[in-house]
């Protein structure tokens, strides 16, 4: 994720910030110039950048939820991401706004990191009938079964249960998970949508598919019911990089994409923040800050994976200091690094076609 700081003091900021800890002046992030602007609301300034002013989301002013900023020859009261969510969770009920609040912060690194891949644009953010969007719902007391996260025809729905660290902690052991979170949840999700998008529509693309992850024209539901009755088939981290991958091939494409976007994000988060990995014996580093995207071309994706194991193994070794689990749990297989070679390339893919056409008359 991109580093952001105050304009006014310098001070560093996280995409989550709306007050500046040491000036003391509100923050917006404007989405378009992926700028983080402070202002002085006391004193009734606005967000400005240029010579453009903007203002902040209704969500920001109405419930604090938001710091994103809308610019002001915009009509709408909502901000890109803000108007993407079509359902949110029944603020009267005390503890929901809490639970909002850090669903759209997790969304809305969601669709950073998708905007910078090129597989989100301004324009599918603001049409009338945008092709990915969400509904944040709650179980209903007395009716079984429960509010099921998932994707539907562009439409994901998240269990607000999910933003309650408890709760969320409570079905992650249950479920033996190494790990279990909202943003986890949303990059999941996000790529059955992307399925249907960029694998569905190509033959040749889908034949590959198939090749690495099987076909996913076996019965889901069976496949869904076989894998909670019966649990993962054995020895599954050979093939897959979680339990719940060996499900269904849609699941398997749907966990290695969002691992996928994991990777990116972590690895992004280094370079801007200049981490640099450097053995003490002498030998070259296994780590230097790059971008692991380049602005031209997809980055070689191996020299990409050797980044992340050198990243992963420092970041696991900090949370063994302080007495924390790993915050990396995982060992990539040679299959599984296929499979995420596979997305890798898929989203190459698309961020070319969308180079041509922006460079189409």
């Amino acid at each position: 994720m991109k580093r952001f700081h105050c304009d006014r003091c310098g001070m560093l900021l996280t995409l989550e910030n709306d007050l500046c800890t040491r000036c003391g002046l509100r923050l917006s992030l404007l989405p378009e110039a992926m700028r983080m602007v402070a202002w002085d609301q006391a004193a009734g300034d606005q967000p400005r950048l240029g010579d453009r002013t903007w203002r902040p989301c209704r969500n920001a002013t109405e419930h604090a939820v938001c710091n994103w900023a809308i610019a002001d020859d915009d009509p709408g009261d909502y901000c890109l991401s803000c108007r993407l969510t079509r359902v949110i969770p029944d603020l009267g009920v005390e503890e929901n706004l809490v639970r909002w609040r850090r669903l759209e912060a997790a969304k809305r690194r969601l669709l950073i990191g998708l905007v910078g891949l090129g597989l989100l644009t301004r324009g599918d953010m603001t049409a009338s009938d945008p092709p990915m969007s969400f509904q944040f719902l709650a179980d209903v007391p007395g009716e079984s079964g429960g509010v099921l996260t998932g994707h539907a025809d562009g439409l994901i729905t998240i269990n607000i249960a999910e933003a309650d660290d408890a709760e969320r902690e409570r079905r992650r052991v249950q479920l033996g998970e190494p790990y279990r979170t909202i943003v986890g949840h949303l990059r999941h999700e996000c790529g059955h949508h992307y399925w249907e998008r960029l694998i569905r529509p190509s033959s040749r693309r889908l034949a590959r598919f198939r090749e690495r992850f099987g076909d996913e024209r076996a019965d889901y539901g069976e496949a869904l019911k076989a894998h909670y009755a019966n649990g993962p088939v054995p020895a599954w981290s050979t093939h897959y990089v979680s339990a719940y991958a060996a499900s269904h091939p849609w699941e398997d494409w749907a966990e290695t994409w969002a691992h996928y976007l994991h990777m990116i994000d972590s690895l992004e988060t280094a370079f801007e923040s200049g981490l640099w990995i450097q053995p003490r014996h002498g030998a070259d580093p296994a780590f230097a800050p790059r971008p692991p995207l380049s602005a031209n071309r997809m980055g070689p994706f191996r020299r990409m994976i050797v980044r992340w194991m050198s990243l992963t193994y420092v970041l696991n070794d900090f949370n063994r200091g302080l007495g924390l689990q790993d915050a990396y749990p995982f060992v990539l297989s040679d299959a599984v690094l296929a499979k995420l070679e596979f997305v890798h390339e898929t989203v190459g893919a698309k961020r070319r076609r969308g180079r041509s056409a922006m460079r189409a008359p």
